[in-house]
């Protein structure tokens, strides 16, 4: 069902941002899962893999440009395609 080889190799570090630098437009094409410690995440705005965090929107606080601020998450971090 999956075709896995028209999908784009996974980045170690990416982001949903598009004014980030580490956003691939081209990946988010497809549907991409998140794994932190084991229990997938579905509010992931940035990962990397080999510095092992994620970082997550928090509850209600905004930066002064009305955008989320960001918490960091540690530990094992997975990325895959669904």
């Amino acid at each position: 069902m999956n075709d896995t080889t028209s999908q784009p190799t996974l980045p170690d570090r990416l982001s949903v941002n598009p004014r980030s630098p580490h956003h691939v437009a081209a990946i988010f094409e497809h549907d991409i899962g998140i794994k932190v410690n084991g229990k997938e995440r579905f509010d992931v705005e940035e990962y990397c893999i080999s510095e092992s965090w994620v970082k997550v929107p928090s509850s209600k606080a905004l930066d002064r440009r009305g955008q989320p601020l960001l918490m960091t998450i540690k530990g094992t971090v997975e990325a895959f395609y669904r």
